[in-house]
């Protein structure tokens, strides 16, 4: 085993990640943007080293500085996380150079998977299931004579990156003219590649994935299928296992289809085959893969009673017992909800919400009921470079309803003051038919209208002013405004 790794990211992640490295007793070095400087990353690490000021382009993508901070700590190895460095190749072969293992898969693996267009041609040579679409595109003629063929509405995509970013819903050769250029410029900036293609847009999708895990030579195991279809402008905003309401037979189908592409490549480490369902047809097709551990990973864990991150730590330092060794017995038990809780304004388009978090306060989690990932406490900073997700908050229980009822719960019971968050929106959407149903699709957020319970000062006098706009209870203003946006049991009213 190691004696030392490094984890190449910030936030929650980084928490969880160090969770893992305490149990089997392995010494965590912790990197941090100095915008991070409060971050319990910091704190619970061995050791913290800075590797300055500034965004994510001078700090938590600088290769050069993360290596140097490895080799003079001796950390051994090096664990990216989710997002940042997690699946660049270059930086992986780095870490190799270096003599210092990545944890994760090779960078061949990372590479045939991170852009999305060789997952797709790799994807059909091994007759997992496809939605029509295009290779790349070179021109948007090329890209308007493709539309017909595929037939509208289609999706236009970056090829590389994720998150949501560089997808444009087409209805017609009109608005594809219209974002073509847009996609590719999104592409480029976000992830140095101006790649793009076509693929045929589904009305009424699910969005599902399988979670796989393989060792590298030839065994790959998946634990179910969770569904992420709850998301806004195609970021995902709830996460749950099992996917609900499924046809009978059609988890085992996602999982066989997601353990023949991993085995394709020999692939190591944790990962996660996307797919699409159609819940008209009642079909699902390939998406993509990510080749890192997912952001909802917490779900597939409390179900399955597995460590995800221990796995990848120990495959990584040759310790980990044979696969089929570790699926003996392993057996999804009871359903898990995740809900991702942002420092964001659903009353403001969900602007981000950066700030001073003035009180921090979760109900006690246990672990197994109630697990919560964060990395904040009161006197954190919530920083303006950087996502400004504050915590996952995991709940599981032996059913759905029970699940849902749980995370509402522990939802109402999480204060944080200071800055505005989504806390409200996530409620709101768990009781909500296409969720609360077991039946979302991925644009079911679009008919859901924000109902605020947040007052905002507009400005400090002697005179109370409040004003009213749909989705939010008002504004009001009185002679010592607090700092920011707080929920409404922080507030008094006055003259």
């Amino acid at each position: 085993m190691f004696e030392k790794v490094l984890i190449a990211n910030r936030g929650a992640i980084a928490c969880r990640i160090l969770r893992t490295l305490r149990e089997v007793q392995v010494k965590g070095v912790a990197v941090y943007s100095q915008a991070d400087g409060a971050s319990l990353h910091i704190l619970q690490a061995d050791e913290a080293h800075s590797l300055g000021e500034g965004a994510a382009a001078g700090t938590y993508l600088a290769v050069d500085k993360i290596l140097a901070i490895a080799k003079a700590t001796g950390a051994t190895a090096i664990h990216p996380g989710y997002g940042f460095l997690s699946e660049n190749a270059a930086f992986a072969e780095a870490c190799e150079a270096a003599d210092i293992a990545f944890i994760g898969p090779t960078p061949e693996q990372l590479r045939v998977f991170g852009l999305k267009h060789t997952a797709r041609a790799l994807a059909k040579q091994h007759g997992v299931p496809m939605l029509e679409g295009t290779e790349l595109l070179a021109s948007l003629d090329a890209a308007l004579i493709a539309g017909e063929q595929v037939g509208y509405p289609v999706m236009l995509k970056s090829t590389a990156g994720g998150g949501g970013i560089g997808m444009r819903v087409c209805r017609s050769a009109t608005e594809l003219s219209e974002s073509f250029e847009a996609v590719k410029r999104l592409g480029q900036n976000n992830f140095s590649d101006a790649g793009v293609f076509i693929e045929k847009y589904i009305q009424r999708a699910r969005h599902l994935e399988v979670q796989v895990f393989g060792d590298g030579r030839g065994e790959v195991i998946a634990l179910g299928v969770r569904d992420c279809s709850v998301q806004r402008r195609n970021q995902k905003v709830l996460e749950e296992t099992p996917a609900p309401n499924l046809p009978e037979g059609m988890a085992d189908e996602l999982c066989a289809a997601a353990i023949k592409l991993a085995k394709a490549v020999n692939y190591r480490s944790a990962g996660t085959v996307e797919f699409v369902f159609d819940s008209e047809a009642q079909r699902f097709y390939f998406l993509e893969v990510n080749t890192r551990l997912q952001v909802e990973h917490g779900v597939t864990e409390q179900v399955w009673g597995v460590d995800l991150v221990r796995w990848m730590v120990e495959l990584a330092a040759g310790d980990l017992p044979p696969l089929s060794d570790l699926s003996q017995g392993l057996k999804a038990d009871g359903h898990a909800i995740q809900a991702r809780l942002y420092a964001e304004d659903p009353g403001r388009d969900f602007q981000p919400s950066p700030g001073l978090l003035t009180a921090v306060n979760f109900p006690a989690a246990d672990g197994k009921h109630l697990r919560i990932d964060t990395w904040v406490e009161a006197g954190c900073e919530i920083p303006p470079y950087f996502d400004p997700m504050i915590a996952k908050v995991i709940s599981w229980a032996p059913t759905r309803e029970e699940a849902a009822a749980d995370l509402h719960q522990a939802l109402g019971d999480s204060l944080l003051y200071g800055v505005e968050t989504n806390r409200d929106y996530l409620r709101q959407i768990l009781l909500d038919a296409p969720f609360a149903s077991g039946q979302p699709w991925t644009r079911c957020l679009e008919g859901l209208v924000y109902q605020a319970n947040t007052f905002e000062v507009l400005s400090a006098g002697t005179q109370t002013s409040v004003q009213d706009y749909p989705g939010r209870l008002g504004y009001w203003a009185v002679g010592v405004p607090p700092s920011g946006p707080m929920d409404s049991r922080a507030l008094r009213l006055g003259n």
